[in-house]
């Protein structure tokens, strides 16, 4: 008898388990391969009895075999800017809420704020045939963008509404945010409006709130004074930094927006530290609603930021464009807006 190929046994053997998940669910093994593989093809009961099938053989797609004849992987890529930065996390969720319901699986890579660094992990996604990518930086090389368009791979960039999008645009405006809190303060009646963010270099999304920040001041007919402004690294201690800085360099700020809700949070420490009343020395405004700003004590006024919104409809743009080929989604820049939160710091 001859001998049979690896190659051939791999396939046979992947084959047989198809089968097995087959008779189990009790239909065919094209059911389970579109079930698996196109989960758009077949009816949720459908899918939910093959998936209870696989689960209950131990039986592990092969879906390496399957990106080499189709030349793509079931892989998504996501890069973010840092991993230990709390603000992705929701966004995360509602991408892999999503993606892991069509059969897909997220990788996550960080860029450390680096357009060099992404890219080469966006060079090391596409080598491995990614299906899309989701990018949440909006500023890139110009090599990195050569290679997607050459590429033809499908890209949500969510961090930012950029100028000139690569491709799909799910998020809000960082301009918008900006001049929308810091005018929300001028209304209340501050005058002395400091601005707090981390560092602008390669972060499109900080010089946005900049810009915001300052356009509000101006339609608000108030000096932009550049004491008032300060970049810095995130951190409690760099919030507590700021607010120290501004109030011994300006006397007068009566108000502290920062751009960070950790260097809100720590800013707000500090003040309480030195005996300073919050809003009655100096109110304290965040960006992003994370659930600690509304258990201080007093509670922080914020920008409310629909992160996991964001992920959600990211990944169903992307899956359609993957599996439906729903070419009317490209180019398009869907803001999901903001909404600013009242509390007691403000």
């Amino acid at each position: 008898m001859p001998k049979q190929s690896s190659t051939r046994k791999g396939q046979f053997a992947t084959s047989a388990r198809m089968r097995d998940v087959a008779k189990r669910a009790g239909v065919s093994t094209m059911t389970v391969s579109r079930a698996l593989n196109e989960p758009s093809k077949v009816s949720e009961e459908m899918r939910e009895r093959v998936l209870s099938a696989v689960k209950e053989i131990g039986y592990l797609p092969n879906h390496l075999a399957s990106s080499l004849s189709s030349n793509r992987s079931t892989t998504i890529g996501l890069i973010v800017p840092s991993i230990d930065n709390s603000i992705y996390t929701q966004t995360v969720k509602g991408l892999s809420d999503v993606i892991r319901q069509s059969g897909f699986q997220l990788m996550i890579a960080e860029s450390g704020y680096d357009p060099n660094e992404e890219e080469e992990l966006i060079t090391a996604f596409l080598t491995h045939r990614v299906s899309g990518l989701v990018l949440h930086s909006a500023e890139h090389t110009p090599q990195a963008v050569a290679k997607i368009a050459k590429s033809g791979v499908p890209v949500v960039e969510n961090g930012n509404i950029p100028e000139k999008p690569i491709d799909m645009v799910v998020s809000y405006s960082n301009w918008d945010a900006a001049y929308t809190m810091t005018m929300h303060l001028g209304r209340l009646g501050y005058k002395h409006i400091a601005f707090a963010s981390l560092y602008s270099v390669h972060n499109d999304r900080s010089r946005d709130r900049l810009k915001g920040y300052r356009a509000a001041l101006e339609q608000l007919g108030l000096d932009y004074d550049p004491r008032l402004v300060i970049e810095t690294s995130r951190g409690l201690s760099s919030g507590a930094e700021v607010v120290a800085r501004v109030v011994h360099s300006v006397p007068e700020v009566d108000a502290l927006f920062c751009a960070g809700d950790v260097l809100a949070v720590g800013a707000l420490f500090e003040c309480q530290k030195r005996g300073w009343a919050v809003p009655g020395r100096i109110a304290i405004a965040s960006f992003d609603d994370v659930e600690l700003l509304r258990h201080l004590s007093p509670s922080v006024t914020t920008l409310r930021l629909p992160r996991y919104d964001i992920g959600e409809r990211s990944a169903r743009m992307l899956l359609s464009r993957i599996m439906d080929g729903a070419e009317h989604f490209r180019g398009s820049i869907v803001d999901l807006k903001f909404e600013v939160i009242q509390r007691e710091s403000a």
